[in-house]
């Protein structure tokens, strides 16, 4: 245990040593863009809560204008959410083209040029979702766009890490085959949670999109039940109940739906929590500051989101709290990512 101890924090430290390969600069930008994707998924939020994706009934252009050349003064109502949305869509998909060429021409890595040109299409064909959203009036097209936003970000968070000095470092120090272990059964359960984290967004896309009042609204209860009952009968009386209140009527899909996106979330802190206790395992043997202080975060992170959930549905889905739900989801599947790249890359030191 003793021998193991100094492998992984002499590891991350030998990383701080700069490559000749690292800019810098192009790590900052890439961040910079992953918080401008940040930014457009919590604009997409708010249109989505807000219910005002056809503020603006024509796209490309807006209203007719030019978009970067619509006027300030018409920027009122859904008109500001969804033309804003619009620009900073804009911005991200200018921002990614500069990567992709600053990697080309700076990166002797093939793989990271072809996560550039990956990010090209991914931004291009998330565009063009967004305009048949509006031209096409589907929804199912709407949560393909919000799916697609996320994957994008965690595309992005990808060539961030991948583009950091402590990734590119060529003096990074071997594994023993204990610690090997460890790393490769955290780097499991990271990849297992993103996956599950880019699910449950999904969901809760699917259910944003039906443009719907929430089919429960109380919380941890389900209609007043742990199991909600979906029979013919109850169905008609939770329908006549929210038919007094003005509330739009649900079906079975609708009520397992919420169902299953509860159950997911808990699944996935389990799931959180065990990366933690598996991180602070490898802590005591090896000290790996960079996998605790990201374990700890990500911690955080679920606690507030799962907080953030419960609050969605008391409020049934108040536009700022369920936007700032989907960007914590966004944050914690960029957690993700990184979590798995992280370990991913340490693996790649073979057994001393």
């Amino acid at each position: 245990m003793s021998a193991d101890l100094p492998i992984v924090e002499s590891m991350l430290k030998n990383s701080a040593v700069t490559d000749r390969r690292y800019s810098a600069w192009l790590n900052r930008f890439v961040w910079f863009t992953a918080f401008a994707t940040l930014l457009l998924i919590c604009s997409g939020g708010m249109v989505t809560s807000k219910g005002v994706g056809l503020a603006v009934p024509d796209w490309p252009t807006t209203f007719g204008y030019n978009m970067f050349l619509f006027p300030v003064s018409k920027w009122i109502g859904g008109v500001l959410f969804e033309h804003t949305h619009r620009l900073i869509a804009s911005t991200v998909g200018f921002l990614t083209i500069i990567l992709a060429i600053w990697l080309w021409r700076t990166e002797d890595r093939q793989s990271v040029k072809t996560l550039g040109l990956i990010a090209v299409a991914g931004v291009i064909l998330q565009g063009i979702l967004g305009g048949l959203r509006v031209t096409m009036l589907k929804d199912q097209i709407g949560i393909f766009h919000a799916c697609l936003a996320q994957a994008f970000l965690g595309l992005i968070v990808l060539i961030a890490i991948v583009t950091t000095n402590f990734w590119q470092a060529q003096n990074l120090t071997g594994l023993t085959s204990q610690v090997s272990e460890r790393l490769r059964s955290i780097k499991n359960i990271a990849m297992v949670t993103a996956i599950a984290i880019y699910v449950q967004l999904a969901l809760g896309a699917t259910m944003r999109h039906q443009h719907k009042d929430l089919a429960l609204l109380d919380f941890p209860t389900a209609n007043g039940a742990w199991i909600p009952d979906t029979s013919a009968p109850a169905l008609a009386k939770i329908n006549a109940w929210r038919d007094a209140r003005a509330l739009s009527d649900v079906d079975a899909f609708q009520i397992w739906l919420q169902m299953a996106h509860r159950f997911l979330a808990v699944l996935i802190g389990i799931a959180v929590i065990m990366f933690f206790f598996g991180v602070g395992r490898l802590r005591h043997s090896s000290r790996a500051p960079i996998l605790s202080g990201l374990s700890i975060l990500w911690v955080i992170l679920f606690f507030l989101q799962f907080t953030l959930g419960a609050w969605t549905v008391w409020g049934n889905k108040a536009a700022d709290i369920a936007t700032a739900h989907v960007a914590v989801g966004a944050i914690m599947l960029s957690f993700g990512v990184s979590a798995w790249a992280i370990c991913w890359r340490v693996l790649q030191t073979r057994n001393l």
